[in-house]
């Protein structure tokens, strides 16, 4: 399952009608009634406001709308995709300036289709993982070696905190946790271990880092 980190807009244009596709990550259903409503008042004066979205872990719940454009020209190709590219608590609505010309069924489809598309291309995602949020407390003389077993086991430095000492704070897959506790036991005969850690669900983005 993916999660979208940060939505995206597109558009697609058709015989001089212009699709605007806006895409969000939301969580739960008052959310995504919440940005359609907001949409419908930004984009007034447009012709359809089409949307589609899913929502629970494994998108069990799913809703989508033709907002009076032929049954299932608009509402079901816009969950296709969001579906097709396995994104979960997603909502992309998808406007319609009408260009004077009828798209007919086919037409609509792809229309909706591809502008959905559009917008998903610039959105970043992230992919589901299982994982460890913690904190790890070092010397000084140690703030190097730890910076180097994190960049080689694709832990993510969220944040440093430089005092008396220094204090990482970390996200992790389940695999680079048991690594770096290894390092960390061999490298100060057990005296430095990770504290308040926190088993949870994280995504990796489409640039390596870890997120909540």
């Amino acid at each position: 399952m993916k999660k979208i980190i940060s939505g995206g807009t597109g558009e697609f244009i058709d015989k001089k009608s212009r699709f605007i596709a806006n895409i969000y990550h939301i969580e739960d259903e008052d959310m995504a009634v919440k940005i359609i409503e907001q949409l419908r008042k930004k984009y007034w004066d447009a012709r359809h406001n089409c949307y589609a979205y899913v929502l629970g872990g494994k998108s069990e719940i799913q809703r989508f709308s033709d907002d009076g454009e032929p049954s299932g020209t608009a509402g079901k190709p816009i969950l296709e995709v969001i579906t097709g590219n396995e994104c979960g608590n997603c909502l992309c609505v998808v406007t319609r300036y009408f260009g004077g010309v009828l798209l007919g069924t086919g037409g609509l489809i792809r229309a909706y289709t591809n502008a959905a598309k559009e917008a998903l291309s610039v959105c970043r995602l992230g992919e589901l993982t299982e994982g460890v949020h913690a904190f790890l407390d070092v010397d000084y003389n140690y703030v190097g070696k730890v910076q180097y077993i994190c960049a080689q086991n694709d832990i993510t430095i969220v944040n440093t905190e430089y005092a008396d000492g220094v204090t990482f704070e970390l996200m992790m897959e389940n695999a680079a946790r048991n690594v770096l506790e290894k390092n960390m036991t061999e490298m100060s005969s057990g005296k430095i271990c990770l504290r308040d850690t926190c088993s949870m669900q994280m995504y990796r983005d489409d640039t390596g880092k870890l997120c909540r």
